[in-house]
Formats: C-alpha cells, sequence, structure tokens
C-alpha cells in the first residue's frame, strides 16, 4: 500500500502546487505563483521515478499525472502569463492565454496515444518545459523590474509560440541515450545562447539560469530538428 501511496502523493503534489500558483496569482504574488510552477516541476519529476523505483506504475497513475501537468503547466502558466502581461492585450491577451492551455492539453492527450509509438525523444516540447519558460521568465522580469509589454506584441508573439511548440512534430532530446542525433552546430548555438541568457540576466542569476535552461532547450529542439531534416534530404 505504501509503495502506490508515495508515487500518488508526489503527483498530487503537482496539482497541489498547481492549485497554490492559481491562488497566488489572484492574490497577485507573481513570484510565489511562479516558484509553485518550479515546485510542481520537482513533484511531476518524482512521481515517476518513484513508482518505477518501486515498481508500481499503473494507467491510473499515468492519468493522473496528465491531468496534474493540465492544471501545473497548462492552466496555471497561462492565468500567470495572463496576470503578469497578456491581460494588457485585450482580447488577444485572452486568444494567447487559452491556446497556451489548450495546447497543453493537445500535448498531454497526444503523448498518451503515442507513448508506444515515439521513443528515444518527445515530440513537440514538454508541457512542463512550456509552463516552466512562463514561470522562470516572469520571475527574471519581475527581478529585473522588466516590463515586457514595452517590447510590443513580443510577449503573445512568443508565448503563441511556446504554445505551439508544444503542439508540433519538433523532436526534442529526453536525454535518455538512446534519441536522435544532437549535432554539433545546434549544440553550440545553444550554448552560446545559454550564455548570452545569463549574461544579459547576471544581476538576477538564479531565475536568469531558469530561463537559460529552458529556453535554450526549446530554442535547440528547432535548430536541432532542421539539421536533421537537412541531413535526411542530403
Amino acid at each position: 500500500m505504501l509503495k502506490h501511496l508515495i508515487p500518488n502523493a508526489c503527483t498530487s503534489a503537482n496539482l497541489f502546487f498547481g492549485m497554490c500558483s492559481i491562488l497566488s496569482t489572484f492574490h497577485e504574488d507573481l513570484f510565489m505563483a511562479s516558484v509553485f510552477i518550479l515546485l510542481a516541476l520537482i513533484a511531476d519529476g518524482l512521481d515517476g521515478r518513484t513508482a518505477r523505483f518501486f515498481g508500481v506504475s499503473s494507467e491510473l497513475g499515468k492519468e493522473m499525472d496528465s491531468l496534474c501537468d493540465l492544471g501545473s503547466f497548462g492552466v496555471a502558466p497561462a492565468i500567470l502569463a495572463y496576470k503578469f502581461c497578456l491581460g494588457s492585450y485585450g482580447y488577444l491577451g485572452w486568444l494567447v492565454a487559452i491556446f497556451f492551455a489548450l495546447c497543453g492539453m493537445w500535448r498531454l492527450a497526444r503523448f498518451n496515444v503515442n507513448t508506444d509509438v515515439v521513443h528515444g525523444y518527445f515530440m513537440g516540447l514538454a508541457i512542463p518545459a512550456g509552463g516552466c519558460i512562463v514561470a522562470s521568465t516572469t520571475l527574471l522580469f519581475t527581478a529585473l523590474d522588466i516590463e515586457p509589454q514595452m517590447f510590443g506584441y513580443v510577449y503573445p508573439v512568443t508565448m503563441a509560440v511556446v504554445a505551439y511548440l508544444m503542439v508540433s512534430h519538433v523532436h526534442y532530446p529526453d536525454f535518455k541515450g538512446d534519441g536522435e542525433t544532437m549535432f554539433l552546430l545546434p549544440k553550440a548555438l545553444a550554448a552560446l545562447m545559454f550564455a548570452a541568457i545569463l549574461f544579459f540576466g547576471r544581476e538576477a542569476i538564479l531565475p536568469a539560469l531558469l530561463v537559460a535552461i529552458f529556453c535554450t532547450y526549446a530554442v535547440f529542439g528547432i535548430i536541432n530538428s532542421l539539421f536533421a531534416l537537412f541531413a535526411k534530404t542530403e
């Protein structure tokens, strides 16, 4: 009984933190709303590992995990982004926030259906990475007193792109050692991007580090997939 309880508790903690994020956003505490999404990521990582460790993986647990992921990394980040910035864009902000949540739902449903088909990589940006891009950038902008509205439509467009990446066919490494080839130039470009983010965010190094990790991963998948496509056509 205890073996089943531990992974289920981790899965429940995922949604617990997601709800804490939503409630924190309602109370205009965007710092804690972002932190709770990152804590949900930790809980999400622990549930699968503990289930495999105790040998108690189940279909019920997988369904619970997907439902919790939608709340913590689809709905909570969308609400956070709307409160932080998207609300300034009127109905466009509505559309982008809703689009983000819908793409997260589609990403999770497709992942569950393709579990026995897709191996060695993630098809599309994983929803936890998408949600954590929103959380980490909110932390960084807040720490540096940057208002993303000053960049015009960059923020809503970027949010829409991240949402689309979740439902795209871009291949992302799962770091299990049996995935697709990771080319040298995309690695180098990703390293440069990582360093650039750390440099420009050096006054808030921890949020900058988180942004560098998640954003570099998102961009690397695009570039590496393009290289893989060109390699096949040669």
